[in-house]
């Protein structure tokens, strides 16, 4: 067992170690560069669309079939049109287009609640869904409620 001709052998893997750090360490930096890039991720409003997003897309999954091109596509027209209105409010400079594309963005939530609203009475969704879903829409208007105020008074 004692054989002087054996190579000792790095268990530490320090090599490894070492390239894993500096992978991770450019990846970080990366995904710092592309956060200062874009802006809009920062807004609470957008966050909370992402957020609602997602949550309507978990819950138009569970719609039967025979709605999938009827109120599941209408409900995610909605959606999509509202992200792309959101993103027009962000990115404009002048003031009237910004207010016409934040009011564009409210009429989008209001269908917006008024199709969740018909899938519960459809039974398509149970009541938590509901509540859920529409304490999302109901916070995201609250906050363009104030964005819209805001941009009034300047």
């Amino acid at each position: 067992m004692d054989n002087k001709n054996e190579i000792p052998i790095d268990t530490s893997n320090s090599i490894n170690k070492n390239i894993r750090t500096r992978n991770l360490t450019s990846i970080s930096k990366a995904v710092q560069v592309n956060n200062k890039e874009t802006k809009n991720d920062n807004l609470i409003i957008y966050q909370k669309y992402l957020e609602l997003i997602n949550y309507s897309n978990n819950i138009l999954r569970k719609y039967p079939k025979k709605e999938n091109f009827s109120l599941v596509q209408e409900i995610k027209n909605s959606i999509y049109v509202g992200l792309r209105s959101l993103l027009y409010a962000i990115k404009s400079y002048n003031k009237q287009e910004k207010l016409r594309n934040l009011n564009e963005f409210d009429i989008n939530l209001t269908l917006l609640k008024i199709q969740v609203r018909l899938s519960h009475q459809y039974k398509y969704i149970t009541i938590q869904n509901y509540e859920t879903w529409s304490s999302l829409i109901t916070d995201i208007c609250n906050m363009l409620g104030g964005w819209i105020i805001s941009c009034q008074k300047r």
